[in-house]
């Protein structure tokens, strides 16, 4: 047995050992704003927040997870940055088919809290991990960009 609070609510599961905190997280909970693209780490679709830093839930086991406070799409409802976030994807046009949009959300949040000075090469930067075929990255950049410059006036 495994237990992890998820989006503020305490979970305890039978979840296999070779169980994916992804898997555990779509299939068993139901939370699926948390994506699976590649299942290699890759693609960064399935970016959560595990103990306030983001990480693969596709490369996590949910038993090595145990006790930590985890964060899908679907906890940030409530959360200002991600509120600002959201608004400037939609006004930058960042976001197409919207498969990679809850990982690259959850990405660039971690962007704005740590990296405030951050320019777009250092977003770029930061963004690696998380692919989009459909954008070209100038709107996800605009819109980071944009939520960092708010911030610092």
């Amino acid at each position: 047995m495994i237990t992890l609070t998820v989006n503020g609510d305490r979970v305890t599961s039978a979840a296999e050992p070779r169980t994916h905190l992804a898997d555990l997280l779509r299939g068993e909970l139901l939370l699926t704003g948390t994506h699976l693209g590649c299942e290699h780490g890759v693609c960064g679709a399935c970016t959560v927040e595990v103990d306030g830093a983001p990480a693969r839930a596709c490369l996590l086991h949910a038993g090595s997870c145990d006790g930590a406070a985890i964060r899908t799409i679907e906890g940030f409802d409530d959360d200002a940055v991600m509120a600002q976030l959201r608004e400037a994807f939609a006004a930058e046009h960042a976001l197409q088919c919207g498969y990679c949009t809850p990982g690259m959300l959850v990405t660039a949040r971690d962007i704005v809290l740590r990296l405030p000075q951050a320019d777009a090469a250092r977003v770029r930067e930061k963004l690696a991990g998380n692919l989009c075929r459909c954008t070209g990255y100038r709107g996800i950049v605009r819109a980071i960009l944009s939520v960092l410059a708010a911030r610092t006036t």
